[in-house]
């Protein structure tokens, strides 16, 4: 059995992260700490059916030490990679802590651009052979996925699901439960931030799913991310019982907006916990 699942929202920023740089307007200024939103990313956390408590990552931004720090995290059991953009890929120098921790490498899910860019971006970790001196790096072992082929961690599947980031392809993931799990509320999961179209094929994916993270970027539409009224309508269509929002940018105060959505709908906010 599954106990304690939960999932956490280590970040709900988009790309600039709020408060955005010399910005003065009343989000960035806010005193509403629902309205600090460190760059987006997620963990899933749980105890396995053998007792061992595991820690996934859903990308890792820039902001990763702040935000596990913040969360108390000391390990790392794999990272799932959504795509390569900086904001969800530039913290990864950052997990060598956990390898130091659990004495063990990490697994790296990506796709194979993302694979690709991983490993020239972060030549130090990935031909470590190759550096000077060989100093603290992180202990990573890639592996390449695609929608075709679940993967099957600690009692869970991840499914990659193809999504559109503007024209790039991206992945999300839906995490279904292969155990009984303690509270049935959660599983199954499908996380999709940085998107702004869904394919066809990929809608058969969410059948079933409760909860439901989602990009949703600002009022205004977006060559790239869906605008609140489109995540509105995908959220009811996908027709989870619940629906967090992620990836915001300032234009969206929280305590302003949260009141007003659809029920079922709500706010992410860094330190959600799921």
């Amino acid at each position: 059995m599954l106990t304690g699942a939960s999932f956490v929202l280590l970040g709900t920023g988009t790309s600039a992260g709020v408060p955005v740089i010399g910005c003065a307007c009343p989000v960035c200024t806010s005193s509403d700490p629902r309205d600090r939103r460190t760059r987006s990313g997620a963990a899933l956390q749980f105890v396995d059916g053998e007792g061992n408590s595991r820690t996934i990552l859903i990308d890792c931004p820039p902001d990763h030490r702040e935000q596990s720090l913040r969360e108390k995290l000391k390990r790392c059991d794999a990272i799932f990679f959504t795509h390569d953009h900086v904001d969800h890929t530039f913290g990864l120098d950052e997990v060598r802590r956990y390898n130091a921790l659990m004495g063990s490498p990490i697994e790296v899910y990506a796709d194979a651009r993302t694979r690709e860019s991983l490993e020239r971006v972060f030549r130090h970790i990935f031909r470590r052979h190759e550096n000077v001196n060989d100093s603290f790096v992180a202990d990573l072992m890639p592996r390449t996925i695609d929608p075709d082929h679940p993967i099957d961690l600690f009692g869970v599947r991840f499914t990659p699901l193809r999504l559109l980031h503007g024209r790039l392809p991206v992945l999300g993931f839906r995490m279904d439960a292969l155990e009984p799990v303690e509270s049935s509320a959660l599983f199954p999961l499908a996380y999709c931030t940085d998107v702004s179209g869904i394919p066809p094929a990929t809608w058969k994916e969410f059948g079933g799913v409760q909860t439901l993270v989602l990009d949703m970027l600002r009022y205004r539409k977006h060559p790239t991310h869906f605008s609140l009224d489109e995540a509105i309508a995908v959220s009811q269509q996908v027709g989870a019982a619940k629906t967090v929002f992620v990836h915001m940018t300032h234009d969206i105060l929280h305590a302003e907006l949260e009141p007003r959505l659809p029920e079922g709908i709500h706010l992410g906010f860094d330190g959600m916990r799921l």
